[in-house]
């Protein structure tokens, strides 16, 4: 791996449990095994890089849920089993954390491509129940079941909470398509 990909992978971590700011240029060097001037080499600063480091996860979760949603199947198992895919659920969602941060949402340029990932899969959400004749609106209904069953699950300290919110909206939505 360059680098440049260890400092962006090391800002994703420490981003994810840290926050924008208990995340330093020291740490995200420390963990990356990298110089101040191999930073600064990349990047023009702290910002520049942790923009990096959201845009690589929009990116990469985007691709996952590409890969899911269009998967064979009818639009009910496409969204359960994107809903049910594996994830790191104590570690919360690794965009969810990110919109809850004050720093990155006070950022224009921090916070834009989380609302891009979050408006690309409310879209396609959206294209598959209106292919299922289901009501559209429920795609804001299923990733705030992922994003609330995240935050259960954390307060908590097990799985349980997210699963349960999980598949009871898989249980709503099959209940809505057998109608």
């Amino acid at each position: 791996m360059s680098t440049r990909d260890r400092l962006v992978e090391s800002t994703r971590e420490l981003l994810r449990e840290r926050g924008y700011t208990g995340t330093s240029p020291k740490a995200i060097q420390q963990r990356a095994d990298a110089g101040q001037g191999s930073m600064y080499h990349h990047f023009a600063g702290k910002q520049d890089l942790a923009l990096a480091a959201i845009t690589r996860n929009a990116e990469e979760l985007t691709a996952t849920a590409e890969r899911e949603l269009s998967s064979p199947g009818s639009p009910a198992e496409r969204i359960a089993g994107w809903l049910r895919r594996e994830r790191e659920i104590l570690r919360g969602c690794p965009m969810g954390v990110l919109a809850q941060d004050p720093e990155i949402i006070a950022s224009d340029a921090l916070r834009s491509p989380i609302a891009e990932h979050f408006d690309w899969i409310r879209g396609q959400l959206r294209e598959i129940l209106a292919e299922g004749g289901l009501d559209a609106r429920l795609a804001d209904t299923f990733l705030a079941v992922l994003q609330g069953g995240y935050v259960l699950a954390r307060a908590a300290g097990n799985t349980e909470p997210f699963t349960d919110a999980v598949e009871g909206a898989i249980a709503l939505l099959e209940r809505a398509t057998a109608v």
